[in-house]
């Protein structure tokens, strides 16, 4: 009897317990977070004869690279899961199709028409819940924050995108396209999808009001005067400096050319 009380009062029981205990109560959060954030994410499918239409467009022009179900191949990921929004972020910017394989897909004229991009992503949001289109509603920044769209976007964006939304180099030939020429619902699709290297901006991390309020700044970026003069493409001092500095070694190799050629 002793014997079997000390063994229940080791402290490596109580450890063991304590892990499991731990590891249960993480393994259960994962599932009920993973099942809210599918529901909630669920988007509207369409009618069936739109997911039909689709699913053929898909057979066509997709299935070569991500599979026929959808599951995604050695020349593609799977579509499964990734929602209408970033099958209508994708294809609408020209993304995709991907015209040869390479680093990063480049933005060029959509393929399909808006009818059919709806199809396709109506075809895919069909197969599993994902993010869906944005609505007008969820796009309206007219009472947006700026000022806490510009807080937001240098702690979350700047560092890709740079200060003033230009773009820049990433790794391996990859890079963060301008911003420029933007629209609200590809910055809106872009934080929800995730696209390229980007990483997801869920609700969770970044609420719709928050993603506005992003929005309400670059739209300031893309229209804002420039009362300095030509923004030399707003990449800051550094930029500016050196086009001084070549400028004006340029102008002082000119006028002593100039001056050579009069004394002769």
């Amino acid at each position: 009897m002793n014997s079997l009380t000390a063994r229940r009062r080791h402290p490596a029981v109580a450890f063991v317990l304590l892990v499991l205990a731990l590891g249960l109560t993480g393994t259960v959060y994962a599932l009920v977070s993973s099942a809210s954030a599918a529901t909630a994410a669920a988007p509207a499918a369409g009618d069936q004869t739109q997911i039909d239409q689709g699913r053929q467009l898909y057979l066509e022009g997709c299935s070569s690279c991500h599979g026929l179900q959808a599951q995604g191949t050695g020349n593609g990921p799977t579509l499964i899961g990734i929602g209408a929004a970033a099958v209508d972020f994708q294809v609408r910017t020209g993304r995709m199709p991907l015209a040869q394989q390479g680093a990063q897909a480049p933005a060029k004229i959509p393929t399909y028409s808006a009818e059919e991009i709806n199809q396709l992503a109506a075809y895919i949001a069909s197969l599993a819940p994902g993010p869906a289109i944005p609505t007008a509603e969820q796009l309206d920044f007219a009472d947006a924050d700026v000022a806490l769209g510009g807080e937001l976007f240098r702690a979350n964006c700047s560092q890709c995108h740079q200060a003033a939304g230009q773009g820049g180099a990433l790794t391996r030939g990859k890079y963060a396209p301008t911003l420029m020429g933007a629209e609200p619902i590809d910055i809106y699709e872009a934080m929800i999808t995730g696209p390229q290297s980007m990483p997801v901006f869920n609700d969770k991390t970044l609420p719709p009001k928050d993603k506005q309020a992003i929005i309400s700044y670059i739209d300031h970026l893309q229209t804002a005067p420039q009362p300095g003069g030509n923004a030399l493409g707003s990449f800051g001092p550094v930029t500016e400096g050196l086009f001084l500095w070549t400028a004006g070694l340029a102008a002082l190799i000119i006028a002593a050319v100039w001056i050579g050629v009069k004394a002769k």
